[in-house]
């Protein structure tokens, strides 16, 4: 009996996978950048059909973002298991640096961060030998110096989770399957048969990256190259080749002794990626000690059969066809963000809908503006949300957005008069439709065709934008877009703008 999963696993805004494995269940972490909660948590049983169990980091004390970037913020998390403990591991680039939380749960709660002290660069990962020691491996600027940019190593030091501190020597153990390689990064190690493997990305996070792999004998090293790296890339297939920026990559094997890869890549459509980074999924194979990905294709495919059984959890993520109707709803889903570190008063769901509060902060800002959201999971969607706009004061406005980041991003914004779709681009709003509310509450939504947004009122439309300004290659950073409600006032108030319903459809 075997299942077949269909690439991405993950779609949407869903960076930098790590995976483990526990008995028959399987845990898979993401990078959430400088949104909150962070690190979303997925549970599956046969690697194709995943379900949200929680958020790892989901309260304020856990993940400071103040001043975070869209693409600063949570980097490249390690999810392990050992003993009965849940770890993850993580970079915050805003505050802290690398820290590691613990759970027996994995749907949490999970701790209070343990910072770790010494632990200089990103991307880090937890490795458990079989003798119970337990070692950091992580990414840092070259020792002696960099000679040019992205002159990085991997390096590994014995830490004591008992304590939560580096011990004994700290060695940099390798620096990249290339000569003159750049940014080695997302390292992991694995023990199997008698070698040290450790598997990493390299080559930046755009067209070049790809994955390599070197082992040892001693997990100390010295680490041998291998001679056929890199395992998994996609540079060499062309600029409009539709699957791009493979790599940073973790493996897991599963009861039948199968061994399976999750991996970043994007789906950019005539050169322009609006989703992000995705998770995809490869079967391996080894050969010789090291290896294989996908043997006989040697790249990502849109299907990928799996010896295990078909399991569908109750609630399948990301979701395809969903209406939110959140005066039933008591609380809102793991599913849905906001931005930094929001007000717990900014977000209410109560009998009469989902209230945002009428804030001053502006999506522009580098702010917690009242913005509640979900993940763009396809290329062709429509998303709508339904308001009361009899309430709202002077000045005050509500609607829906589609949003890359602060300076990119198209909003949709009504008052008791008057809706106007503003595109943000470099920072810059330019209102490029207007109409006007009917009645006392109102229908907007957003309909996405490839490159096209078209912003409807109560099913007229208002303005086309187009969406290459909303992609990674225009706006920049890591992330992809997200949908969702937004409020904002222009003074300081108490009051909330109430929101009956969200609808998310992939077309």
């Amino acid at each position: 009996m075997s299942v077949i999963a269909k690439n991405p696993i993950m779609p949407g805004f869903y960076p930098d996978p790590s995976m483990c494995a526990v008995g028959e269940d399987y845990y898979l972490v993401n990078s959430t950048f400088a949104y909150f909660p962070g690190l979303s948590i997925m549970h599956s049983k046969d690697l194709a059909h995943w379900e949200q169990i929680g958020n790892v980091l989901d309260r304020p004390s856990q993940l400071p973002l103040p001043q975070a970037g869209h693409s600063q913020g949570l980097f490249a998390p390690t999810i392990r298991y050992y003993d009965g403990v849940f770890y993850v591991i993580c970079t915050n680039v805003t505050r802290g640096g690398n820290f590691i939380v613990t759970a027996t749960n994995p749907a949490g709660p999970w701790s209070e961060p343990y910072c770790i002290e010494g632990a200089d660069g990103i991307d880090p990962s937890l490795f458990f030998d079989e003798d119970g020691k337990c070692y950091y491996c992580g990414t840092h600027p070259n020792p002696d110096g960099c000679k040019y940019d992205g002159d990085w190593y991997i390096w590994v030091q014995e830490l004591d989770v008992k304590t939560m501190k580096l011990v004994g020597e700290k060695k940099n153990v390798w620096n990249g399957s290339q000569r003159g390689v750049i940014w080695p990064e997302g390292p992991h190690i694995y023990h199997i048969g008698e070698y040290y493997y450790i598997m990493h990305a390299e080559g930046g996070t755009g067209p070049d990256h790809c994955e390599a792999v070197c082992r040892s004998k001693n997990i100390w090293g010295p680490y041998e190259n291998y001679k056929k790296n890199p395992v998994i890339t996609h540079r060499h297939l062309g600029f409009d080749y539709p699957i791009k920026y493979v790599g940073h990559a973790d493996l897991v094997e599963t009861p039948n002794h199968e061994w399976y890869m999750v991996m970043l890549a994007v789906r950019p459509l005539e050169g322009f990626t609006t989703m992000g980074r995705e998770t995809f999924l490869a079967k391996v194979t080894w050969e010789e000690g090291w290896p294989v990905v996908n043997p006989g294709v040697g790249m990502l495919t849109d299907e990928v059969e799996i010896d295990l059984p078909e399991w569908k959890p109750e609630t399948l993520m990301p979701p395809t066809d969903i209406t939110y109707d959140f005066a039933k709803m008591g609380k809102l889903g793991y599913e849905f963000m906001t931005l930094r570190n929001a007000e717990a008063d900014m977000v209410l769901v109560d009998a009469e809908g989902l209230q945002l509060k009428l804030g001053t902060e502006t999506l522009k800002e580098k702010a917690s503006p009242s913005y509640v959201c979900i993940r763009q999971t396809a290329h062709n969607f429509t998303a709508k949300t339904t308001f009361v706009t009899d309430g709202l004061a002077d000045g005050q406005k509500a609607g829906i957005a589609l949003v890359q980041s602060n300076d990119y991003h198209v909003r949709c914004e009504a008052d008791q008069n008057t809706v106007n779709v503003i595109l943000c681009k470099k920072g810059e709003d330019v209102v490029i439709g207007s109409s006007t509310v009917k009645g006392k509450a109102l229908e907007l939504a957003i309909v996405v065709e490839g490159l096209k947004a078209t912003v409807l009122a109560d099913g007229a439309q208002v303005a086309q934008a187009d969406v290459r300004d909303l992609s990674t290659e225009v706006a920049g950073g890591f992330v992809g877009c997200t949908v969702g409600m937004y409020a904002v006032a222009d003074k300081e108030n108490t009051g909330y703008a109430t929101f009956k319903t969200l609808s998310y459809k992939v077309d």
